[in-house]
């Protein structure tokens, strides 16, 4: 229960924050120029409002937990309500004028004022719809820089890995083999395992791995994404020694006296060469007392370990980046500042090149919700984490927001470019029908991800 109202906790903090930025380049652009914003809201506000304010005779008045605004507010319609829904699953600005999923067709059938988004010349439209997407990604450009100026960049170069990769049973099929060093996709030198060097590899048509010392070439076939996908296994992941780095209090490994440091490299006479060997290994010999060979500090020792059913010793391991030298690099304020846009933009371009998968079968599958968002943060809070993640998330939101789908920023952005070529405006019965469409749409891909969530969940 703890783990899930933190992770909650996170990605209500993480969304809000994206949200309010978002909304809040529509409502600067807005104001810039001179078109009223009606209402800002964080969160959605079917039926009620938790809480609302609004600048009144010069000074700001509140409401709470109420369905309807004052009646005295509509006197200074030019002054911006501002507001807290209940339902978190987005927000919204409200702009005058605007056909869009505040305001229908017949919220604008009085004569259009110079206030007005529908009055405006095509750029300033363009730009107010454009200033959610440009503020999300100037966020993530930001929060990117912040990232690297504060705590630096620190990353584990593959050919510091002696053992080299694990790797799933699609990457098996395909022709890697456990302990095999990534050296190159193609053209690129892999230096980190990282989500560049991954899209690297399954892109690829030829990998170079070194293996017992030579180098041996891997055909990657064009569907290879599709099979991690479908198997849901991941590609790889490093392999490492089982050094043990905490031992839990009353659990067998304390009982017999295992210290924080020791390898452990057998048990029952059965090697295990990597921490994947002892935890596969280990789960054989439930119920049963059996031999565990370590070192300590050089020395050979042997333990004698009774499991319960549940087969476990009981330690967190020491993981690759606590056993092997990794690389770090710290950056001064204006170091960070490049750094930090280098960064956001090969998130995008990483981001925008993945989606063609979601056209797939398997990748349709692998959809997810506000679980699978939530499920990208900690179970235990780390602020690091936490702005990497929102970061990330602010290029999505930027990314997606700017497709053009009615009803989204790049829907409204892609008919008035259609304006500025052809010369001619889109009726707001035509807006209208394609803003309906397009929520339609979007609520149906809502449902389907957010169940893709419910039905892993009831079946993981």
């Amino acid at each position: 229960m703890e783990t899930f109202l933190i992770r909650a906790l996170q990605l209500v903090a993480s969304l809000s924050i994206l949200i309010v930025i978002h909304e809040f380049g529509h409502f600067l652009f807005a104001k810039l120029s001179g078109t009223r914003v009606e209402r800002f809201y964080l969160f959605f506000n079917p039926g009620f409002s938790l809480m609302r304010c609004k600048k009144i005779n010069g000074k700001l008045e509140f409401d709470f937990l109420s369905k309807n605004e004052p009646e005295h507010w509509k006197n200074e319609p030019e002054n911006t309500v501002w507001g807290l829904g209940w339902l978190p699953l987005g927000g919204y600005c409200s702009i005058s004028g605007m056909v869009d999923e505040t305001q229908s067709l017949d919220d604008l059938a009085a004569e259009p004022q110079p206030w007005e988004f529908r009055t405006k010349k095509p750029f300033p439209r363009l730009m107010i719809m454009a200033g959610g997407v440009l503020f999300n990604f100037i966020l993530a450009l930001l929060l990117y820089g912040m990232i690297l100026n504060i705590w630096g960049k620190s990353y584990l170069p593959v050919q510091n890995v002696p053992l080299g990769m694990e790797f799933s049973q699609p990457a098996h099929q395909v022709g890697f083999q456990d302990g095999d060093i990534l050296l190159s996709a193609d053209d690129m030198t892999i230096v980190q395992f990282n989500d560049e060097s991954f899209r690297a590899i399954v892109e690829a048509s030829q990998v170079k791995v070194l293996r017992a010392g030579d180098t041996v070439s891997i055909a990657i076939p064009d569907n290879f994404m599709q099979q991690l996908m479908a198997a849901k296994q991941g590609f790889a992941s490093y392999r490492f020694p089982a050094v043990i780095k905490q031992v839990m209090p009353r659990t067998p490994a304390a009982k017999v006296g295992l210290l924080p440091g020791d390898s452990l490299v057998a048990i029952q006479n059965i090697p295990t060469q990597t921490f994947m060997d002892f935890a596969t290994t280990i789960k054989q010999f439930k119920d049963s007392t059996v031999s565990i060979d370590y070192y300590r500090q050089g020395v050979a020792s042997q333990a004698i370990v009774t499991l319960d059913s549940t087969a476990t010793l009981g330690f967190a391991a020491m993981m690759p980046t606590e056993l092997y030298k990794t690389e770090d690099i710290a950056y001064t304020f204006w170091q960070s500042i490049p750094a930090g846009v280098k960064l956001a933009w090969s998130k995008l371009s990483g981001y925008s090149s993945d989606m063609k998968y979601v056209f797939t079968k398997e990748g349709a599958q692998s959809l997810g919700g506000f679980g699978a968002i939530a499920q990208m943060f900690p179970t235990k809070w780390d602020w690091r984490v936490f702005w990497e993640t929102t970061a990330f998330l602010s290029v999505v939101l930027a990314f997606m927001n700017v497709l053009p789908i009615p009803g989204l920023d790049g829907g409204h952005i892609l008919f008035l470019l259609v304006e500025v070529i052809s010369g001619r405006k889109p009726s707001d019965k035509f807006l209208e029908k394609a803003q309906t469409i397009g929520m339609i749409l979007l609520f149906a891909l809502l449902i389907y991800a957010n169940g893709n969530d419910i039905i892993r969940w009831l079946f993981k």
